[in-house]
């Protein structure tokens, strides 16, 4: 597996990383966790070293999965949880999860759920619109000089907010959704990101699964599954959703490589600072992902695909959500006293 370096001076990690998410229940079917935990490591097997949790994932059931998974072989994994995502029952944004008690809090509790002594990247997962980026980032830079977290990192942070939040501490990654149909980074936390020495973690690289090929009506989706209200998975939004899958399908066709590959090769053309993290329950679908790293697209080919991917219809996420990445761009101007 190639490997990249995470931001200025951050870990080397494999080019193409795993997000752990859809090892929990309530996300997107059932799980095994026996089946889970030997997916990971048939992962490490491949050479995929770079593994994403957090702890809202199943209500701290992803780390603690995670972390039984891992605890044999610690030295083969750069680990990177999440805080600070939490929300009520009517699916707001849970506030105060920034400031700096908070932030102990977390990190204590997410290091009890794994069974370790620290993490390698640790991520505001959501920003606190109740308290200032420069508080939440000391607090976490706190932790780094504790030995509790090696490197911090933001996500669906703005450009400007991570500028604050460097000049508190070294920001190492952001991680933002990007893929051909959610390109939002492309108009300026990409370039804030280059210009600060600050790697990019792309999540849902495969559009949430659209990019697979293995969706093509919304009843491909459990009952359950939070997809299915999300606006780009709807009616005239999905169908037009699946035009532009389809012509993809014709250039990964004529490529030889599967659509998933095609998607997650774009991404790795888009800079060597920027890493992937797709994720699946079954190792065979990983080790796919895995060799788009050694997939090759030339300009022409990188041309074509940005026009067919562009019309993309419907927003990434429900409405609640959307809010709760809105929001967390509003900050007081300066730091709480």
């Amino acid at each position: 597996m190639k490997t990249r370096t995470l931001g200025r001076n951050g870990p080397e990690v494999s080019a193409i990383g795993f997000g752990a998410m859809v090892l929990s229940p309530g996300i997107y079917s059932p799980v095994n966790d026996e089946a889970s935990i030997e997916t990971l490591h048939q992962l490490l097997d491949l050479g995929i070293n770079f593994i994403d949790t957090a702890d809202i994932y199943g209500n701290g059931h992803n780390e603690r999965l995670v972390g039984r998974a891992i605890r044999d072989r610690r030295d083969r994994v750069v680990l990177a949880t999440k805080f600070g995502a939490n929300v009520h029952e009517d699916g707001s944004h849970v506030r105060g999860l920034g400031r700096r008690d908070a932030v102990r809090k977390s990190i204590d509790a997410s290091l009890q759920r794994l069974g370790l002594d620290f993490v390698d990247l640790y991520y505001l997962h959501r920003v606190d619109p109740a308290t200032s980026i420069e508080e939440t980032v000391g607090a976490m830079a706190d932790l780094v000089r504790e030995g509790k977290v090696r490197y911090v990192g933001l996500s669906e942070v703005s450009a400007a907010l991570l500028r604050r939040a460097q000049a508190v501490h070294p920001i190492t990654a952001v991680q933002s959704e990007y893929s051909l149909f959610s390109r939002e980074p492309e108009a300026e936390l990409l370039s804030t990101c280059r210009e600060l020495g600050v790697g990019f973690v792309a999540y849902s690289p495969l559009g949430r699964g659209l990019l697979t090929g293995h969706i093509r009506r919304p009843e491909d989706l459990k009952p359950d599954d939070w997809r299915r209200g999300v606006p780009r998975f709807q009616g005239d939004n999905l169908k037009r959703n699946l035009q532009v899958v389809d012509a993809l399908e014709v250039i990964a066709k004529r490529k030889g490589v599967t659509l998933s590959q095609l998607a997650l090769a774009w991404l790795l053309h888009q800079g060597d600072d920027l890493v992937p993290i797709p994720g699946s329950r079954h190792a065979k679908n990983m080790e796919q992902n895995a060799r788009a790293a050694d997939v090759a697209l030339d300009a022409k080919e990188l041309e074509e695909i940005n026009r067919v991917a562009r019309g993309v219809a419907g927003e990434r996420g429900n409405e609640m959500y959307m809010e709760t990445i809105r929001s967390g761009h509003q900050q007081p101007a300066q730091p709480n006293a």
